[in-house]
């Protein structure tokens, strides 16, 4: 079974391959000439970290989930906090943040929650704390992604790629003015991690995920428009929403 590799992580594939690969190559040659067992149990240590290795830059294809208002996971992990913030600079205002830790095993390849526009991309050196510290999201190296969503009535929406204690190299695949689709590749962080998603505003979007929920990039819904915000967006477009049967007979 073919496994697909994000070619971000050539060089590691590369290292790896040296490092393990061959080396597992080798010994199972000296194993097959020499016959002593041991050789064999070297190459299958060595083999598996290499495969090992190799899962770190897994690059799965996924299912997007169909339908509007919705906002994808950019990350696979394990959702860690969902927080209503007073304020965020990158939105300009209050602001809800979802946050994803991604482990050595999760597949590390960040994906766009929303289809719209790169409006921002923002680099900030920093430190390497464990991803799974609340104080890393302020605190460690850092690449913070803006998009503008195609819907006109959302607020701005926010990917935020956190280097963790292991995962010290941060890989962004987009550039400013670039369109991007629902649960498209927008980037990779090597080894375990940090995701964070922002939605400006405290009502636009309800979360659908609750802390201690397993994510899928591009597949798990991490939150949806309200009803409330989708009203206020009829309203303003001057499309009125669908009534329900008590309304319809109430209006008769």
């Amino acid at each position: 079974m073919r496994i697909p590799l994000h070619p971000a992580g050539g060089r590691e594939i590369a290292i790896l391959s040296l490092a393990f690969g061959g080396p597992a190559v080798l010994f199972a040659v000296a194993a097959v000439g020499w016959g002593h067992a041991w050789c064999w149990l070297v190459a299958g240590l060595l083999a598996l970290l290499w495969l090992g290795g190799l899962l770190f830059f897994r690059d799965p294809e996924r299912t997007v989930p169909s339908g509007d208002g919705l906002l994808v996971a950019p990350a696979d992990g394990r959702v860690v906090e969902t927080v209503r913030l007073d304020e965020e600079p990158h939105v300009g205002g209050p602001a809800t943040r979802l946050s994803i830790f991604l482990s050595v095993f999760d597949v590390h390849v960040n994906r766009s929650p929303c289809a719209g526009v790169v409006r921002s991309i923002q680099y900030q050196p920093g430190r390497f704390l464990d991803a799974r510290d609340t104080r890393s999201g302020s605190l460690n190296e850092a690449n913070t992604i803006v998009i503008a969503p195609d819907d006109p009535d959302a607020g701005l929406v926010v990917v935020r790629q956190i280097a963790g204690l292991i995962a010290r190299r941060i890989v962004c695949t987009v550039k400013v003015g670039d369109r991007v689709r629902l649960g498209q590749r927008i980037g990779l962080i090597k080894f375990g991690s940090r995701t964070e998603l922002v939605v400006a505003g405290h009502d636009a979007y309800e979360p659908a995920v609750r802390v201690g929920d397993r994510a899928r990039g591009a597949v798990t819904i991490m939150a949806r428009r309200t009803d409330a915000a989708q009203v206020a967006a009829a309203a303003r477009t001057g499309n009125n929403p669908p009534r329900d049967e008590a309304d319809a007979e109430a209006s008769a």
